[in-house]
């Protein structure tokens, strides 16, 4: 292919293509020269129709209209009439009339003209000629090209010159590119409003190819997961992801050594990827996937609004494979589609089992020795008391993992809420310093508290620090006088339990406020009753 058109141009001759139009057409149209056209429909995956050129001794005058070319006179009239080629000129749609002479004034309207409201209406919604047009095609079966109706476009509002960007060349299969976009307002099924979604788009580096995928919200696993399906639809996955410092993927920026989200990099490392953020404030280094970003939203989703989050993708699959993979691409000038099937043999092959996604966070090492993990309990290696460390969970397992390294520390099976779950090789085989000074405040507090607490200690081990704790709050709350005696019913029914101590409290009423008689000065009230009596009836005498 020898000559080099512009995007426009190349979405016009593809459209043309399209509706069936030879090449003989679309050369007096476009202006473009067959032999270029047929390169550009085969690339496109378009059958190339015969040109049908008939030659006479003389070149028929042809009259073209804003749709479709007709014959003005016949052959043998124009073969008397003319003695050299016509004059053509050429009308909005690409057209050509006949002039004879010397040119005549001719005043056609656009093919457009008929739809001028809905044009306008469209604008308004923000949407570009490229969307305008594909509308006309899909809703109203538009048989003018879109060169058609980018000029009357641009009578409306003038195009802006568009700022050059650097290209970065990748091999098939090396990288792509992910970010987050604005995407279009959708229907909330909880609140019944409206809301704005976010656009996620996931870019081949090579052939262009978009997966793009609509979310109410993100998060780190949401982030993960849209990863996930992205590979899944293409069929496989890149050695490199380039993205954006946002929160969800990098937790650090650093052009040297990024901190990665790990949930973030267990997915990439999980089929076959790594992460590779760019530098703050470069987006020339994914201006492939903004070009994906801007381009579905300025065509597609510009203007929009959808019930449900499944018509919005839906509406958005229908626009990526009828129009997104069968254009040609500016930068490439191929068809998106063509060298999408080019790259997609050296993709990664997808692991048999998708991701099993856990949750992420940080936990302290307690007294006992264990973290807490929804309520439950899991033994940490010993001296690790009191230092903080990263835990993973899932449905089946919990991991403790090396704050430096990353490196595997602990794995246990997820417990009930109130359970523990403690290896051998954690027990401790001597009573820490920090247990026995909880033993002994215990004991101060009240014997049998002590012995209870001592009973705990004696049949859990370290675990049972948390409830020797509880306890001891107990005779905060309810004084250490009815906690004694809760920790002796508990002894003498052979229940030395946290727990029944605290339902014993909670269930027995509040002993009654009683007086004593602890001093000989005190006298009983019955004394004071007869003093007041004699005291009146002596002021009554007098």
């Amino acid at each position: 292919m020898s000559n080099v058109l512009s995007d426009d141009k190349r979405q016009q001759i593809i459209a043309l293509g399209r509706l069936g139009w030879s090449l003989r057409r679309i050369e007096q149209a476009t202006g473009v020269r067959r032999e270029t056209a047929s390169g550009y429909l085969k690339a496109a995956g378009i059958q190339v129709r015969a040109p049908g050129w008939v030659r006479t001794a003389k070149p028929a005058i042809e009259v073209t209209t804003d749709s479709e070319p007709t014959s003005g006179l016949d052959l043998a009239d124009n073969r008397r009439k003319v003695a050299k080629p016509a004059i053509q000129v050429t009308t909005d749609s690409g057209g050509t009339s006949p002039l004879t002479t010397k040119p005549a004034t001719s005043v056609t309207l656009s093919g457009c003209e008929p739809y001028r409201e809905f044009i306008q209406e469209s604008l308004g919604r923000g949407r570009n000629a490229t969307a305008i047009w594909q509308d006309l095609v899909t809703e109203y079966s538009f048989p003018h090209s879109y060169q058609s109706v980018k000029r009357f476009v641009n009578k409306l509002h003038p195009p802006e010159l568009k700022p050059a960007r650097a290209v970065i060349i990748t091999e098939p299969g090396e990288e792509a590119q992910v970010d987050y976009g604005t995407g279009p307002w959708v229907r909330d099924p909880h609140s019944g409003k409206y809301r704005r979604t976010r656009l996620f788009v996931m870019t081949l580096g090579y052939s262009r190819k978009c997966v793009r995928l609509l979310t109410f919200r993100s998060s780190s696993r949401i982030w993960a997961e849209l990863h996930e399906k992205a590979f899944r639809r293409l069929g496989g996955s890149v050695r490199v992801v380039v993205l954006d410092n946002l929160r969800e993927g990098v937790l650090k920026a650093d052009i040297h050594d990024p901190t990665l989200n790990p949930l973030y990099r267990d997915v990439l490392a999980h089929y076959g990827a790594v992460a590779l953020p760019c530098r703050v404030k470069d987006p020339d280094r994914k201006g492939k996937v903004e070009a994906g970003v801007g381009h579905a939203q300025k065509t597609p989703l510009k203007g929009q609004r959808f019930e449900s989050l499944e018509a919005a993708q839906a509406y958005l699959d229908r626009w990526e494979t009828n129009w997104a993979d069968t254009r040609i691409h500016g930068t490439t000038n191929r068809q998106v589609g063509a060298m999408f099937a080019e790259e997609r043999p050296h993709l990664l092959p997808l692991p048999l089992e998708p991701f099993r996604f856990y949750e992420y966070g940080q936990r302290v090492v307690n007294l006992d020795g264990c973290v807490e993990v929804a309520a439950a309990y899991y033994s940490a290696p010993p001296g690790w008391i009191g230092r903080r460390v990263p835990v993973q969970w899932d449905g089946l397992n919990v991991r403790l993992l090396h704050p430096q390294t990353g490196q595997l520390l602990r794995e246990h099976l997820r417990q009930k809420r109130g359970w523990h779950r403690i290896q051998d090789e954690d027990r401790s085989p001597r009573t820490p310093t920090s247990t026995r000074q909880l033993l002994e405040r215990a004991t101060r507090a009240g014997a049998n508290i002590g012995q209870l607490c001592q009973s705990i200690y004696e049949r859990q081990g370290q675990m049972g620090v948390h409830r020797m704790l509880g306890v001891l709050s107990l005779a905060k709350r309810f004084g250490p006088v009815r906690v004694e005696e809760a920790c002796t019913e508990a002894l003498a029914l052979g229940v030395p339990e946290y727990h029944f101590v605290k339902r014993y409290l909670e269930r027995q009423p509040a002993l009654p406020l009683t007086l004593h008689q602890v001093d000989p000065l005190i006298r009983e009230l019955q004394q004071y009753r007869d003093v007041i009596q004699l005291r009146l009836k002596e002021s009554e005498a007098t």
